[in-house]
């Protein structure tokens, strides 16, 4: 496979380099970007440019994209919960406790992996071996629907959709506390914590980040609530719960443990989104896992 050169002319400024590229060419991930730019395949006005760099408008970048590896990943067959597929995608209901890809501390027995079992063709997306066909993530102790890409071009047609914020998502979450006004929007920015940097944080000029929710019942001393994030930001229904003072049941890093939970209240029970084929919009839906149906019954 050549190399590929692409070519862009800057249409704003003040954006990470890497953020703007991300947007800029969905088809490729951030992890793959950065390594281009770590490794001088990213030049701005003609010089190499620098991790972190801030973009200005006018600027041309040239990003040099490199052959893609094979993949190192080990398939390894697992149960998958399997709500649709077709020649396109996959749509699976995730359990609690499985990562979505493997990482630092984590290198296998990952969502990835067993998806690697069942379909040995997953497209190396965006010149990413390490992810292939992973379209967003999901939470390690989170449950729920998730849609996995088939194809390069469904891949670049979901990021799209996800970039665009028309994938709507439901959670439903348990949180601490007596949530007033019964409905409202959280809008506060997210990054890294200062202090902590294995956790999020709201800070100031972090990432911009939305999330709307709804509450379903009372119980006593606690809500259960609709949560749409309308952002995809690392842990952003935690931390802004979290940080109005509701924390998610369950959760050891931002919220509250529970007596009933080993894991956090936190069930993507819905996405919908156009199937890059036809475009047709569909949701699909996840029940509630057993464990969590049981804490609420506990509450009631």
């Amino acid at each position: 496979m050549p190399q590929k050169i692409i070519r862009l002319v800057a249409d704003s400024s003040g954006e990470r380099l890497d953020r703007y590229l991300t947007g800029r060419l969905p088809e490729y991930s951030r992890t793959y970007l950065q390594k281009l730019i770590g490794d001088g395949m990213v030049t701005v006005s003609g010089r190499v440019a620098k991790a972190g760099q801030r973009v200005s408008a006018g600027e041309r970048i040239v990003v040099t994209v490199l052959p893609v590896p094979p993949s190192p990943l080990t398939p390894e067959p697992m149960p998958l919960e399997i709500i649709y597929q077709d020649d396109d995608l996959l749509v699976l209901n995730k359990p609690a406790g499985m990562v979505t890809h493997p990482a630092p501390g984590q290198p296998g027995h990952t969502l990835l992996n067993a998806l690697l079992a069942y379909l040995p063709d997953l497209p190396d997306t965006g010149g990413d071996a390490t992810r292939p066909g992973i379209v967003h993530r999901l939470d390690k102790e989170t449950s729920g629907v998730m849609v996995v890409a088939r194809s390069a071009a469904a891949h670049t047609a979901l990021m799209k959709q996800f970039k665009e914020r028309t994938v709507k998502r439901v959670y439903l979450v348990l949180v601490a506390g007596h949530l007033e006004p019964e409905e409202g929007v959280i809008e506060a920015d997210i990054g890294r914590d200062p202090h902590h940097r294995q956790r999020m944080a709201v800070v100031h000029r972090g990432r911009e980040a939305r999330t709307c929710y709804r509450v379903l019942r009372y119980f006593d001393g606690y809500t259960l609530l609709e949560v749409r994030p309308e952002t995809g930001r690392t842990h952003q229904i935690r931390v802004h719960l979290a940080a109005i003072g509701y924390p998610v049941v369950g959760d050891s890093t931002y919220g509250a443990k529970s007596e009933h939970l080993k894991r956090h209240f936190v069930h993507a029970a819905s996405l919908g989104f156009k199937i890059p084929r036809s475009g047709e919009y569909r949701e699909f839906k996840a029940p509630l896992p057993d464990e969590l149906e049981q804490t609420l019954k506990a509450l009631s």
